[in-house]
């Protein structure tokens, strides 16, 4: 098996935390630093429990990835031949709030290191080998209709000021292929849910709101369809990406797992009810409230993966009720977790967002 150095950034956060985590597991000639700027999302304690030999495989380091001196030493001192860009802002609501932030990470950041990644690259002769792997969102395409897919050649059309900013860092990563010939890949991918997410996204907030038996906020009419995509089958099709992927091209990862909202806190509430013995009036579905709805809030997103699974021969392992449930008992047995990453200021974030409604 191919020895390979990895540069991931973003690596301390939910994706990245599970792809570091499923190299470490299935790749034993990989070694990656993770460079993390430990944002409120950002959580080193999600490799506490890394045997010796694996946290050999794992350098971490704490920076910003628009700090181009820090990328340049890096790029010197490792001699990456591997990429894999996860770090963003990626919260809509929090877009809606502080747009600058995003601008700032999610466009000048990717510049950056597109810069760093292009000169490493010419330093060493402009190898084939090389890899510059973009992980984006579907949301940069907008909203669909009741029928139809994204594809890879959706024309973008982004709602918030998350996706107007992953979309402008795609298209600069494009722009590195052709006009530098740079060897990039990009990947959207569909909503991701599973271990070692932060407790403001849907899945993990229900999850801990029921636990706690507190209001579950659920925006609109809770109708808005979204194709879920368990985040352990996401980290495999990204690995299938590196190993056999065509630079310059884009993949989209889907689950395959269209659910309207209301559909995923109802099942949740079910999966939760079984195992803390609720039902009758202290079922979990009683705590369900309708909320106000967010603007610009994308009506349904649905991924059509054919392009992955023809090319590349991946599809998702996962059934959405098998992962969901897993997911459910991971929380379950760490809440240690859960309450390390409460920190102040995520208390803050749900009391703004969620607190007088």
């Amino acid at each position: 098996m191919a020895t390979k150095s990895l540069l991931v950034t973003g690596g301390a956060g939910f994706i990245g935390t599970n792809f570091i985590r499923h190299i470490l597991a299935t790749r034993p000639n990989w070694h990656m630093v993770n460079l993390d700027a430990l944002t409120y999302a950002g959580n080193l304690a999600n490799f506490q429990d890394l045997a010796t030999n694996l946290a050999n495989r794992h350098r971490f380091i704490h920076g910003d990835i628009r700090d181009e001196s820090l990328l340049a030493l890096l790029f010197a001192e490792e001699s990456f031949d591997t990429v894999v860009h996860f770090a963003a802002e990626s919260h809509v609501d929090r877009s809606i709030m502080g747009p600058e932030a995003f601008l700032k990470t999610n466009v000048e950041g990717t510049f950056r290191l597109l810069k760093a990644s292009l000169k490493s690259w010419e330093e060493k002769g402009r190898p084939e080998s090389f890899r510059f792997l973009h992980i984006s969102t579907d949301e940069v395409y907008g909203s669909l209709g009741s029928e139809g897919c994204f594809t890879e050649s959706t024309p973008y059309d982004p709602s918030s000021p998350y996706s107007a900013s992953k979309a402008a860092s795609d298209h600069f990563v494009r722009a590195y292929f052709r006009t530098y010939g740079l060897p990039t890949i990009i990947t959207n991918c569909s909503n991701n849910f599973g271990p070692y997410q932060f407790p403001e996204k849907l899945i993990p907030l229900m999850i801990l709101n029921i636990m706690e038996e507190k209001v579950l906020p659920v925006y609109g009419d809770g109708k808005h369809v979204r194709d879920w995509l368990y985040v352990i089958d996401h980290c495999d099709g990204l690995v299938r990406v590196l190993e056999e992927g065509r630079p310059g091209e884009t993949y989209n990862i889907g689950g395959g797992a269209e659910r309207q909202n209301i559909e995923v806190v109802q099942l949740l509430c079910r999966l939760l009810d079984l195992r803390l013995d609720r039902s009758g009036s202290k079922a979990s579905r009683n705590l369900i409230k309708f909320v106000t709805d967010r603007p610009g809030h994308d009506r349904r997103y649905a991924i059509d993966a054919s392009k992955i699974k023809g090319e590349l021969g991946w599809s998702p392992a996962h059934e959405f009720e098998e992962a969901l449930a897993a997911t459910v008992d991971w929380y379950l047995a760490n809440m240690d977790w859960v309450e390390m990453v409460r920190s102040g200021e995520y208390r803050k974030w749900i009391e703004i967002n969620y607190g007088d409604r």
